[in-house]
């Protein structure tokens, strides 16, 4: 059982490896049979995660438009 807590803390431990003006979605911080293996409420319950967490930090991650799926876009800044 995959627990999303361990998730989103694994997520936001790959933000730091993104460059500065980066723009992203939940699912590029993960490689792609990774991210393919978790099930689909997970995944959306970790998009949740991830974005109450950048809206809770006053750092460098931005949550932007969202794409024509209606994922959420990420942006990191310097």
């Amino acid at each position: 059982m995959i627990d999303v807590n361990e998730l989103l803390e694994e997520a936001i431990r790959e933000t730091e490896n993104l460059n500065d003006g980066e723009v992203f979605l939940v699912k590029d911080l993960f490689k792609g049979y990774v991210w393919n293996r978790i099930p689909r409420k997970d995944r959306l319950l970790l998009g949740t995660l991830f974005l109450n967490h950048v809206s809770k930090m006053n750092g460098n991650l931005k949550a932007i438009e969202k794409t024509s799926s209606n994922q959420q876009r990420y942006k990191k800044d310097n």
